[in-house]
């Protein structure tokens, strides 16, 4: 296939630009190159006949009508957003103009391309979600993808308008679309302002090891690479107008989570003395911290036949080894607005 990917840059989205080319298929990368975006992610594709670049935002209708009109996509896979619920707190508009605007704007682009071709059944309009639109659980239960939408951040909020805009784009005008909603992501590449990279980059640089609260929030862990392979399946064999739920069935508490990485530390790269853990330091909670996400993943599993492949000790040693080898990725992106800093206080 042809794959129009936006937000390509990004962390998810770089994944998945590098297996679909790894996979024989022809990638056209569309990103804006926001603070979050790094070209380096997808370095390894760059040179192939099958990879292609345009610098572009989701935003401007006249540039994504054009490069629509020269790529010919067989689908498109929407990956492009902003997606750091400290900032969503500290700036929400940025989110909803990108992520509820732009998701919009590009609907509308697509459509307009896909009536012109004469509206082919074969064409997908893949929509990538979190599971953060779906709210907080208790201790108990899990997201299916029947559950209630109930966002509580500025972030989440603004993933839950593009998911409702691109069901009502297939209901209203039948663009053929698939949606995912996945449990968070961690790997590679993944920019050093989230949860894991800032454990394991404070962790060697000697700082303190932030934990909001008391560290009892549990969230879901999906190693990115899998999850790449999910998206693409669901692409490929997904039912139109139909979600899929994508979870990596690892459910940690965040001071579990800090833990085991510092226990990976402690065996990869250890201290002169003492251990990683000993930087733990807990911080004030962020506003309106969701308690837990968990993903019942039945459907994707039943219909689609998939299942992670990485546990999240595999994973998460997977990780710091690439975090250990890759200091000239990571160390330039630690200069960029707002890495480093605390965000998302509410004040």
């Amino acid at each position: 296939m042809k794959l129009l990917v936006t937000g390509g840059a990004g962390f998810i989205g770089s994944a998945v630009v590098r297996l679909a080319v790894a996979r024989g298929h022809t990638v056209v990368n569309v990103d804006a190159l926001t603070y979050a975006a790094c070209l380096d992610n997808v370095a390894s594709v760059s040179d192939s006949p099958l990879y292609a670049f345009e610098h572009a935002d989701i935003r401007d209708r006249a540039a994504m009508d054009g490069i629509l009109a020269r790529h010919r996509p067989d689908a498109v896979m929407h990956l492009a957003a902003e997606s750091h619920v400290d900032r969503s707190i500290d700036g929400p508009g940025a989110f909803v103009d990108t992520n509820v605007t732009g998701t919009c704007t590009l609907l509308e682009a697509v459509r307009a391309w896909w009536v012109a071709q004469g509206r082919p059944a074969a064409f997908r309009f893949h929509h990538i979600s979190t599971d953060e639109v779906f709210g907080s659980l208790g201790p108990e239960g899990l997201f299916t993808e029947e559950t209630p939408y109930d966002p509580r951040s500025p972030y989440s909020a603004s993933k839950a308008a593009s998911d409702h805009l691109v069901r009502a784009w297939h209901h209203t005008y039948g663009l053929p679309v698939v949606l995912s909603n996945c449990s968070n992501n961690y790997g590679p590449y993944h920019f050093p302002e989230k949860l894991i990279p800032v454990i394991i980059l404070n962790a060697l640089a000697g700082k303190p090891l932030p934990i909001y609260g008391d560290g009892s929030n549990v969230r879901d862990w999906l190693y990115v690479e899998d999850h790449a392979d999910a998206l693409l399946l669901v692409l490929e064999k997904g039912t139109p107008g139909r979600s899929y739920n994508i979870g990596g069935e690892n459910e940690r508490t965040n001071l579990e989570l800090v833990q085991t990485l510092c226990m990976i530390l402690d065996d990869m790269q250890p201290k002169v003395s003492g251990s990683y853990a000993d930087q733990i330091a807990f911080v004030p909670d962020r506003p309106g911290h969701d308690a837990r996400y968990a993903i019942d993943p039945t459907r994707i599993r039943r219909e689609l036949g998939w299942r992670p492949s990485v546990t999240i000790e595999e994973g998460l040693r997977r990780t710091v080894a690439w975090y250990l080898a890759n200091a000239g990725w990571w160390r330039p992106l630690q200069a960029r607005q707002g890495v480093g800093q605390r965000l998302g206080t509410g004040a």
